[in-house]
């Protein structure tokens, strides 16, 4: 990885990934892209629209990109609130991105799959080969996305990789949409009101994972050699596994008066229709794959970060 462009750049995993990849001793340029201009620190940015398929082709082609990270997308929420939006975005164009790079000879494209491909028929604990009927646009557009980037590894020799990430915590930028949102708002609520109202049952276990993991999740799959990578574009990478009732005992560790509130709403079925684990044995066998943080130390972590950044 020389030359890297990075789309979605202004969202909850673009914004720590872009840093983390300008870190790389490897890494010479990293291209910031977001359909509304980003705001990278260091390094140059475009204002694209993975929609259109002319000026992504065109930013590849102008910095000489080797490799793609393509993170633009609608999430689990806000695409059922927008299904036409997600399916323009989500399967569209990433499809503008797969002929874009193929035509351009891209040396690699990392694109992250979700827990969102799974549904109620999934096993519990699923692996990488298991059923995968997911009830959200959100979901077919990961299964698409996994589909179409083994069809253009075989058909055309475009080397697509990518990871079924969980719920994605983080304490730099709010999430987008996304079903497990709560698992952030609550830390941020739990700071500046002292309670919170979460939107599912109090019981209600999905797989999670701290924001550090999954950037070494990502790069991880990027420079693992492709010839040890069995299932390229959908390993299941996994850390955390909790409920909001478990969430909220850890961060009342910390902030004793915390209060929990529960209203299940319309993401309630989404979430119900996740495995509450997975098994990603295989990631940690092939790549090796290792997650960092836990339920406490991830708690301590953000609500450390959160108390700084609100004051």
């Amino acid at each position: 990885m020389q030359t890297v462009l990075v789309t979605g750049a202004r969202g909850q995993i673009g914004s720590e990934l872009i840093p983390a990849l300008q870190e790389r001793s490897e890494v010479e340029t990293v291209v910031a892209t977001d359909i509304e201009e980003p705001e990278a620190e260091s390094g140059p940015t475009e204002k694209i629209d993975v929609r259109d398929k002319e000026a992504f082709a065109t930013a590849l082609e102008e910095y000489d990109v080797d490799t793609v990270f393509h993170l633009a997308a609608i999430l689990s929420a806000k695409g059922e609130n927008h299904p036409q939006l997600a399916f323009e975005v989500n399967i569209e164009g990433f499809h503008n991105v797969l002929e874009a790079g193929r035509q351009h000879g891209l040396e690699r494209l990392v694109v992250p799959s979700s827990i969102a491909v799974f549904g109620p028929e999934t096993p519990t604990d699923p692996g990488e080969m298991t059923t995968l009927a997911p009830r959200t646009i959100y979901g077919i557009s990961k299964v698409f996305g996994e589909h179409m980037g083994n069809y253009y590894n075989w058909n055309f020799g475009l080397d697509v990789r990518g990871v079924r990430l969980p719920g994605i915590i983080s304490h730099k930028t709010l999430p987008g949409g996304g079903t497990t949102d709560y698992a952030v708002e609550a830390f941020y609520d739990a700071i500046e009101n002292g309670e919170y109202d979460y939107f599912v049952r109090d019981d209600t276990e999905l797989p999670m994972m701290y924001m550090a993991d999954a950037i070494d999740a990502l790069i991880g799959i990027a420079t693992a050699p492709r010839d040890s990578l069995e299932y390229p574009c959908s390993y299941n990478v996994g850390a955390l596994s909790f409920t909001p009732k478990e969430l909220t005992a850890a961060i009342q560790e910390h902030r004793p008066d915390f209060e929990a509130h529960y209203e299940p709403d319309e993401r309630q079925e989404i979430a119900d229709s996740w495995p509450d684990d997975i098994d990603d044995s295989a990631a940690r066998e092939d790549w090796g794959w290792e997650h960092t943080y836990d339920l406490e130390s991830m708690t301590a972590d953000m609500l450390e970060h959160l108390e700084e950044k609100l004051g």
